[in-house]
């Protein structure tokens, strides 16, 4: 098929954003498929410069680095972004051919701020949603560029895999969710070395991903909440002095000098895993991963398992994380272990530990039997 995927790399320029695109980009084309990537800022460009603070309204910054995460993996010539009236990458008459006689565009978290008459060009089209009971908070609450971009897809795809089950708190907002486990292009992820007793546990996170504007107060049987990972993390502020075991983070935009008081080792988060090849390093540089979920996955049951804690599979690198209601979508215990409370995952931290080879040999069959892109992206096809 002719796939143009709709993304957004450079709206967020961190490595692990730009995996979580690749994945999908490098797996379609290793199926026999014909792949273009899409980016639209709308209106006006913002790029986000790290190191400022601050954003850039000039979209050739932003094409810079697209093109720089794109081209190694053989997108040269395959991309597209748009500001405006400004088209980068491919020229305006390719893309508009391109939509014409494609067959499916594929929509990934995207809220497009203007829907284009070629987006409708496509035979299909299809939305996959990477951030349940926010997205369908959004949805309910009248976010005017999402639902219009919705409600220009056939079929939703959902990272949430319990979403519409009877114990699940995400509203359905009169919609179908197919779930979908998020795909790894494993050529790019080798299993690596055991990793030594002394390499930490370590996360990627944002303190906090949104204001509070996205608080909402039509969680099925619950509260209002906004519930990000500032919330959940108070409860595991003391673990560092509770177990032997070092305990890292990338982070972003949280209180360091707190978390560091209490014994966490804090680097700046951008820094570590600005591109696509720190990302990498610094995930195949640790031992496991441990990670708190955001509240609202945690509290909704929504059965979120990020792509994050995939690229950590794939390197045979074991991942505890928060239960998210997991156990009913996942094999736990080997390789993927829960908490729930800070004495499980002190508990979780002793497991891995005591028998490591074999959690992080399950951890990359994980890897290889639930999430290579090479088994979950034809089971998105075929429900297209």
């Amino acid at each position: 098929m002719l796939i143009v995927f709709a993304g957004s790399i450079a709206r967020f320029p961190i490595g692990g954003h730009a995996w979580a695109n690749l994945h999908y980009l490098c797996g379609l084309r290793d199926l026999g498929h014909e792949v273009y990537y899409l980016e639209d800022f709308g209106e006006g460009c913002w790029f986000y410069l790290w190191d400022t603070d601050e954003t850039s309204d000039d979209p050739e910054r932003a094409a810079a680095y697209l093109k720089d995460c794109l081209e190694p993996f053989g997108f040269a010539a395959r991309w597209a972004l748009r500001a405006g009236e400004r088209m980068l990458g491919l020229p305006l008459h390719t893309f508009e051919d391109l939509c014409s006689a494609a067959d499916l565009l594929l929509v990934r978290a995207v809220a497009f701020r203007e829907w284009r008459p070629e987006y409708d060009w496509p035979s299909r089209r299809a939305f996959i949603d990477v951030d349940p009971v926010f997205t369908q908070a959004s949805l309910a609450q009248g976010d005017p560029a999402l639902n219009a971009t919705v409600a220009r897809c056939e079929r939703l795809f959902t990272v949430g895999q319990r979403i519409g089950a009877a114990d699940c708190r995400v509203p359905l907002v009169g919609r179908e969710w197919v779930p979908l486990l998020p795909p790894i292009w494993l050529q790019a992820w080798p299993c690596m070395e055991p990793a030594a007793a002394a390499s930490p546990f370590t996360t990627i996170m944002q303190w906090r991903s949104y204001g509070d504007g996205h608080a909402y107060d039509g969680l099925r049987q619950g509260p209002a909440w906004c519930g990000q990972k500032d919330e959940t993390f108070e409860a595991y502020l003391d673990l560092p002095a509770r177990t032997a075991q070092r305990l890292c983070l990338a982070l972003s935009g949280g209180p360091s000098e707190r978390l560091r008081g209490h014994g966490w080792q804090v680097v700046t988060g951008w820094l570590a895993t600005r591109t696509p090849e720190l990302y990498r390093r610094f995930i195949q540089s640790s031992r496991a991963e441990f990670a708190p979920a955001k509240r609202a996955y945690v509290l909704s049951r929504c059965g979120w398992f990020s792509d994050r804690s995939v690229c950590y599979l794939a390197s045979g690198r074991p991942v505890l994380v928060e239960d998210t209601g997991l156990a009913e979508c996942l094999p736990v215990g080997e390789g993927v272990l829960t908490f729930r409370t800070p004495k499980d995952a002190l508990a979780g931290i002793d497991a891995i530990d005591a028998d490591y080879a074999s959690h992080a040999r399950a951890a990359r069959a994980l890897a290889e039997t639930r999430f290579a892109s090479g088994r979950v992206l034809p089971q998105l096809l075929d429900r297209l």
